[in-house]
């Protein structure tokens, strides 16, 4: 009995000394990724008093950084000169739009999302947290987000929220502030 103890505890003091001289794995650093300009963009849906509009906004470029096959960070840059309006109104309303009524495309060619922390509630669902420049101020805006992959190969998040335009210096005296948006984004 003495030697089947002495023998289990020898046993135990190696396993206990091997393991202390294991390397601590150190954290990769987060990988970073080109955002695919051709792939991603901004839709949005405007609405009026008995009608909406729809229309997109191509994403000019960017980066991502992922971590762990989650997103932890990154910037995307996107053009408002080149906004399309996709239903009928078309190419009058695209004018009107980049007017100094909305976007002012003449001062301010471009909107700038940079990401300040990602939130996850599971594998896929996070919060985005972040600051929208556009027109020449700095918003917070956060919003739901499904991270549909994400490793070192690529990512793919896409994300629908409402935001009330007013917010980000479009003040034009519509009779709708809220703004509907879809964000789908492509790195690799």
């Amino acid at each position: 009995m003495i030697k089947k103890t002495s023998f289990l505890l020898l046993g135990a003091a190696f396993l206990v000394s091997s393991l202390a001289f294991v390397a601590p794995k150190t954290p990769k650093a987060p990988i970073t990724l080109a955002v695919q300009s051709d792939k991603s963009r901004v839709d949005f849906i405007g609405s009026k008093a008995a009608d909406f509009h729809t229309g997109t906004f191509t994403v000019k470029g960017g980066s991502v950084q992922v971590e762990g096959g989650k997103l932890v960070g990154g910037s995307f840059v996107i053009d408002l000169a080149n906004l399309k309006v996709t239903d009928a109104a078309g190419e009058r309303l695209a004018g009107h739009l980049k007017s100094a009524d909305f976007f002012d495309v003449a001062k301010y060619g471009e909107a700038t999302y940079t990401i300040s922390s990602v939130d996850y509630s599971s594998a896929t669902a996070c919060t985005i947290n972040g600051s929208l420049n556009i027109k020449g101020l700095s918003v917070p805006v956060s919003f739901a987000s499904n991270i549909r992959s994400a490793s070192e190969k690529g990512l793919f998040g896409q994300a629908y929220f409402s935001i009330d335009r007013t917010l980000l210096g479009i003040a034009y005296a519509g009779p709708s502030k809220d703004v509907q948006i879809a964000v789908h984004l492509f790195a690799k």
